[in-house]
């Protein structure tokens, strides 16, 4: 007899459907093999399978059983398939009711006492079984959650082998399906942080306003102990919530990597994620023998701060400027290529030199100017033109300490940066991708349409052309920085006040060309 259970690998951050064969035949002494590219993880699971087994009641079967894997030519990797493996070896011995299987997938790995533990990428193998006519999904009460964020999936939590064969032979005792309502959210509380507690900085936070409603990448220049830290922890709490499609996607993510929250079945707050500067290229963008997402995908949809920004390794910070202009990563290895999404707000502090205090009027700056620019040297010129806005933040006042915090909050900035949001989605109506367009990401086509200037506003950027020697890119960036204070301030064209506050943006073009 051929037993078949069905389960799911994970290919990036897609879901794949993995049939499993499970077929006895006699034999003096018990034998398991497990074909289809399995991995040692695969490989192993038939000494935890057998042990679960055992241990939760049931006679292991005699003779040699095969274990098939397919499609056989997808490397199986991880213990997820450790459940569906037992599932079909009891199914092939009688003990589990092959009508029950199907139309169903299950997940899980197994401990040697027949517990069910947690894997990763639940949330894309439960989207998988769904498109491909699955209605039921058995995996571990971990993930429950999870996956029920599908429609259209029964999904059951399962704690134990037990749990899992009473609910196929449908016996008293069978687990409950998970209601599809009884999501556990992340962050859907208050914000721990909030812009009212930031003592004075009020530029900088028109800056942070700015790129929040754009989605605008941003540069925090100067000394130590200025807050910029402070600053770019706030940002997320100026950002729009996640929309249902951005959730799932974020989660699905974040579950793929194997860093969800555990219990949590849908992730409602933007990600902020802030490496440390001693992080590699694998790790920041993604990679691994099987490529798996890095930092600057689980950021997708929120805010990567890079703080220190000249101590991390150049040529890792050289990995992000395909990201930054497409939007995604693609990893290429021998088996396949994987493409992670990563539309990310990235946002960097730095100090003006190796010292900290160039631009600090209290301190004196003991760096000779071949130090300062060999420090500032360490950031590219193409790195640089993908960030819009460069900010100087300066020492703050002892006024400034002393006195009470009296800034806008985070609620009042938030509903701002929706209503200019509001009025990108409606200019951007139409437009292939329009649910992810943004001021900030507009291509040529719409950047000739939405930021036309008069003829002031084409001198006054010209001079700033010549002045500051400004690349191509860097003039765009302008122009989208420009749109967007434009729709800040409800105004349909841009004006030369607009642009003006756009071009004092570009703080270290203004140092480069002084240089």
């Amino acid at each position: 007899m051929i037993a078949h259970v069905t389960s799911a690998a994970l290919r990036g951050i897609d879901g794949l459907l993995v049939e499993i064969e499970v077929r006895r035949r006699p034999r003096p002494e018990p034998l398991a093999v497990v074909v289809g590219l399995p991995d040692a993880a695969v490989r192993e699971s038939r000494e935890r399978v057998e042990a679960a087994i055992r241990s939760t009641g049931y006679r292991y079967p005699g003779g040699k059983i095969t274990v098939s894997l397919a499609p056989a030519d997808v490397r199986k990797e991880g213990p997820a398939y450790d459940l569906p493996i037992a599932l079909g070896i009891l199914a092939s011995a009688g003990v589990v009711s092959v009508t029950g299987l199907a139309a169903t997938a299950a997940v899980g790995e197994l401990a040697l006492d027949g517990r069910v533990r947690s894997v990763k990428g639940v949330l894309a193998m439960a989207v998988t079984c769904r498109d491909r006519g699955v209605r039921r999904l058995i995996a571990p009460a971990e993930n429950a959650r999870e996956a029920a964020v599908v429609a259209g999936l029964d999904v059951f939590p399962v704690r134990t082998l037990a749990d899992a064969v009473r609910l196929l032979n449908g016996t008293e005792g069978a687990p409950a399906r998970v209601a599809p309502g009884a999501v556990a959210a992340e962050g859907g509380g208050a914000d721990e942080v909030d812009f009212a507690e930031v003592k004075g900085q009020d530029h900088v936070k028109r800056a942070l306003l700015i790129a929040a409603a754009g989605g605008h990448n941003l540069l925090l220049l100067g000394p130590p102990g200025t807050g910029k830290t402070m600053l770019a922890r706030r940002l997320p709490t100026i950002l729009p919530p996640l929309t249902l499609e951005e959730s799932l996607e974020t989660t699905k993510i974040h579950s793929v990597a194997g860093v969800l929250p555990a219990g949590v079945g849908l992730l409602v707050a933007r990600p902020f994620r802030a490496p440390h500067h001693t992080v590699s290229e694998p790790a920041l963008v993604g990679g691994g023998t099987v490529p798996r997402p890095g930092e600057v995908s689980l950021a997708h949809h929120g805010v990567l701060f890079l703080d220190e920004l000249p101590e991390f390794n150049r040529r890792t910070l050289e990995v992000l400027r395909q990201p930054l202009e497409d939007g995604s990563v693609t990893i290429g290895r021998a088996a396949a290529a994987l493409t992670f999404p990563s539309r990310i707000m990235l946002v960097a502090a730095m100090n003006p030199c190796p010292c900290g205090y160039a631009t600090d009027a209290r301190r004196t700056c003991t760096c000779t100017p071949r130090q300062v620019q060999a420090y500032m040297a360490k950031i590219s010129g193409p790195l640089l033109d993908r960030i819009d806005l460069h900010v100087e933040v300066p020492a703050v006042t002892a006024d400034a300490i002393l006195g009470r915090a009296d800034g806008r909050s985070s609620a009042s900035m938030r509903q701002e940066v929706i209503r200019v949001r509001d009025i990108q989605a409606r200019r951007f109506a139409g437009e292939r991708a329009a649910a992810s367009l943004l001021n900030a990401r507009m291509g040529s086509r719409l950047l000739r349409r939405h930021c036309d200037l008069d003829a002031d506003g084409k001198a006054l950027l010209r001079q700033a052309l010549d002045e500051l020697g400004l690349s191509a890119r860097a003039t765009t960036r302008i122009l989208k920085v420009a749109r967007t204070i434009a729709d800040l301030e409800g105004a349909e064209a841009i004006g030369i006040a607009h642009l003006s506050e756009a071009i004092q943006y570009r703080t270290l073009d203004r140092v480069e060309a002084r240089m």
